[in-house]
């Protein structure tokens, strides 16, 4: 057994005390803060040899021990002030810590990162899932849908895998929480269905996921941000919803390969050949996310009735403006790029091409194809979205390509980066869509 795997099994032991969490109730933070109390005071022997990272060894310090202590204990916290259901402290704490080792544990096999990604979802999720029944079994909540607990493994899993494939092993603290905060919030919403459905969803998101990946139009962290988004997307807001915007991560990255060694001579191609990652994903989504997240807890925290449909249509309409947004930028740079004689779309005077802000002619009609064709699946699919919907769509993507032409104009490059004016601009689209719908009265959902 290699030091790394040895090393991921005392994390997962260590993580395991999480399971006594329901018995101790209001210390249930205990044994991790005392975990953290000796960690401190180790600095030789067997036990800091067990859990020292290559970094400890430097300092004479078991910082990711100490650090991994003090996030559980964190966690731990919350769930005593009955803020954050017990579960999702367990579930996080055990996502994390399986999911760790048992991506060591299939990395000893292949180095491959795509191998890596997905032992930690299978280890993540089994013991996410685990710690969910555990906690229930041990609080007497016999009523917890197995869907749900299926849901909420197979999110939380993805998310500590996405945060795992960007960051640090040290930064064990920062996936801890965040997978405890995103359990938080998901139990609060609605059931997501039946196993059969949450199930059907995981299939379809895995494999539109892994064919971004093997076609170069995704990285490993790309591959899992959109795996993560389209979950969540289909799930909560349904096979609409998810058809929308997998319509846009399909086009989209396959349009970062059209003559792409043409735009990498001319400086206008994306980089790693065209393969998306993680900040460009999010960055185009991260709008949408809140859309359907926001849509799916509007009837749980707002009043019933002509309140929750309206909010429902607004989220709705954010959500397909800002993806409008998404895929009207996206075509018109990557097609716009390969034409000659641009133009600054603040003076219209002729620049080089990839000048920040500059627009062609053939990249707006490609852009305006591109929000036009978001119109026309949301038509298709989601049935509140009528003509004038569609022509709601069509305008907010338009206008969200327009103010990133704008900002790229006057901002880019010195206040602002490439993914803070692509959020920006969806964040743009995703609010003319919303005050259009609302204005023209076909927010509602029905």
């Amino acid at each position: 057994m290699t030091s790394t795997v040895r090393r991921a099994g005392a994390f997962a032991g260590v993580g395991s005390l999480a399971l006594v969490a329901p018995l101790l109730g209001w210390a249930a933070a205990v044994p991790f803060a005392v975990v953290a109390g000796i960690a401190v005071l180790v600095d030789d022997g067997p036990v800091f040899e067990l859990f020292a990272r290559p970094g400890d060894w430097e300092e004479g310090r078991l910082h990711g021990l100490i650090g991994f202590a003090l996030a559980a204990t964190g966690l731990g916290l919350l769930s005593t002030v009955e803020a954050m259901p017990t579960l999702a402290f367990v579930g996080a704490v055990l996502t994390l810590v399986y999911g760790n080792l048992a991506a060591q544990v299939v990395r000893r096999r292949s180095t491959d990162p795509v191998v890596g990604a997905v032992g930690f979802v299978l280890g993540g999720a089994v013991g996410c899932w685990i710690g969910i029944l555990a906690t229930a079994l041990l609080n007497g909540d016999s009523g917890v849908a197995p869907a749900f607990v299926v849901f909420l493994s197979a999110s939380g899993a993805l998310l500590g895998a996405l945060l795992r494939s960007v960051l640090f092993e040290r930064d064990d603290p920062v996936v801890v929480l965040s997978v405890g905060l995103l359990l938080w919030f998901l139990w609060e919403l609605t059931d997501p269905g039946t196993v059969h459905d949450v199930g059907i969803a995981l299939a379809v998101t895995v494999a539109v996921g892994y064919a971004s990946y093997a076609l170069d139009t995704a990285s490993v962290s790309g591959m899992l941000s959109g795996v993560f988004l389209g979950l969540l997307t289909i799930v909560l807001g349904g096979i609409g919803w998810f058809a929308v915007i997998i319509v846009f991560f399909g086009i989209g990255g396959l349009s970062t390969k059209f003559r792409y060694e043409e735009k990498a001579q001319r400086g206008v191609a994306e980089k790693n050949e065209g393969a998306r990652g993680s900040s460009n994903v999010f960055s185009n989504a991260a709008v949408a996310l809140a859309a359907v997240l926001a849509y799916a807890a509007a009837p749980i925290h707002l009043p019933v009735g002509d309140g929750t449909g309206i909010a429902g249509g607004i989220f709705l309409y954010a959500f397909a403006g800002s993806i409008s947004t998404a895929m009207s930028d996206t075509l018109s740079s990557e097609i716009g790029g390969v034409f000659d004689r641009p133009r600054l779309i603040t003076t219209l005077k002729p620049v080089d091409p990839g000048t920040d802000g500059a627009v062609t002619w053939q990249g707006e009609l490609a852009g305006t194809a591109g929000a036009t064709l978001i119109a026309l699946v949301a038509v298709a699919l989601l049935d509140s979205v009528g003509p004038t919907g569609a022509g709601v769509i069509l305008v907010a993507g338009v206008a969200g390509m327009t103010v990133d032409s704008l900002l790229g104009a006057t901002v880019e490059g010195g206040r602002l980066g490439n993914q803070s004016v692509n959020f920006l601009a969806t964040l743009s689209g995703g609010a003319v869509g919303a005050v259009l719908a609302s204005g023209l009265g076909i927010a509602a959902v029905a």
